[in-house]
């Protein structure tokens, strides 16, 4: 065999090589941006917009009623002061955006917080006027209460929110409407997907990016006193399997941190441990959920999932 026809045949095992190999690439990604598993983090701004009682790690022993507790105040004022500022850092070291929800009362108290997230160019989302319950109020009390908290929050910082989150995701069965009338493309306040998905709401698109109660500081550290590297294994193990089913489904992984928790040292420290694993595996992004709501919003791939109907006529 001479040469020329040796060459040949080498050229057309490599073209055919390369062709499956991108071919195997397309199937492995399911997002319109052609990525394989899309993170998102959400930052929760909400020290300052705390009712009296909150919980803290002092809840156990409360105090009578109108008693300032001294203690558990400072201990949500550290998420102004420290912790925000330190996930902020983290951000910017890896040029990742993220999506913070922000309480109105919390920038009321802490305007300049407020105003350094959106200055370094993350989401600024809603969390309602205070943190308080929503799901106990009529529909006009509850759009007070959201408009309220998106007005002001966009006056201070310029940011139009366009994404929700109810206090401990309990929503009332309006809070979809309500959001709709405000011009809102999607809320996080769900958990039965590991992708975004679409709702109608009066016969119109609303976009859901599913919350974590998995991968979520304020669950699992606060409240059942994991360590943080206990919190660093959670993150990798739901990586790892996400990522696997990746190859042949649509995947999103979300990881929730507060103010006063995600931004303490240890915590700060084992997701950036965490960011860098995600790193090293090819076809991860890490976006805001206002980013990827409106990538999917009109996309053909994204399900529809209307279990809620009846409360969204």
């Amino acid at each position: 065999m001479n040469i020329r026809k040796i060459t040949l045949i080498i050229t057309v095992l490599s073209f055919a090589l390369f062709g499956n190999l991108l071919a195997q690439n397309k199937s492995e990604t399911h997002w319109p941006n052609d990525a394989r598993l899309v993170i998102s983090f959400s930052m929760q701004f909400e020290t300052g917009g705390q009712p009296e009682g909150a919980e803290s790690p002092f809840s156990g022993n409360p105090l009578p009623k109108g008693t300032p507790d001294l203690p558990a105040e400072s201990w949500f004022r550290y998420g102004a002061t420290e912790g925000v500022y330190r996930m902020l850092d983290l951000w910017d070291k890896h040029g990742i955006k993220v999506t913070s929800h922000v309480v109105g009362e919390a920038a009321r108290k802490y305007p300049e917080v407020a105003k350094a997230i959106a200055n370094r160019g993350h989401e600024i989302a809603a969390h309602g006027i205070a943190w308080d319950d929503q799901w106990n109020l009529s529909y006009k009390d509850e759009l007070k209460f959201v408009k309220d908290g998106v007005d002001f929050v966009e006056n201070l910082t310029g940011q139009r929110a366009v994404g929700y989150n109810c206090n401990w995701l309990r929503r009332s069965v309006n809070t979809l409407k309500v959001l709709q009338e405000l011009d809102f493309l999607y809320h996080i306040d769900d958990v039965s997907r590991d992708e975004p998905f679409i709702t109608m709401v009066r016969n119109e698109k609303f976009v859901v990016m599913p919350y974590t109660l998995r991968n979520n500081d304020i669950v699992n550290i606060a409240g059942k006193n994991w360590s943080p590297d206990q919190f660093l294994y959670q993150l990798k193990a739901e990586f790892d399997q996400l990522y696997k089913e990746a190859g042949t489904k649509r995947r999103m992984m979300s990881v929730s941190l507060h103010d006063r928790i995600g931004g303490s040292p240890a915590v700060v420290k084992v997701v950036d441990e965490f960011i860098q694993y995600a790193k090293k595996h090819g076809g991860v992004v890490f976006m805001r959920k206002d980013e990827i709501a409106k990538m999917v919003l009109n996309d053909p791939d994204t399900p529809v999932d209307n279990s809620e109907i009846k409360y969204n006529k």
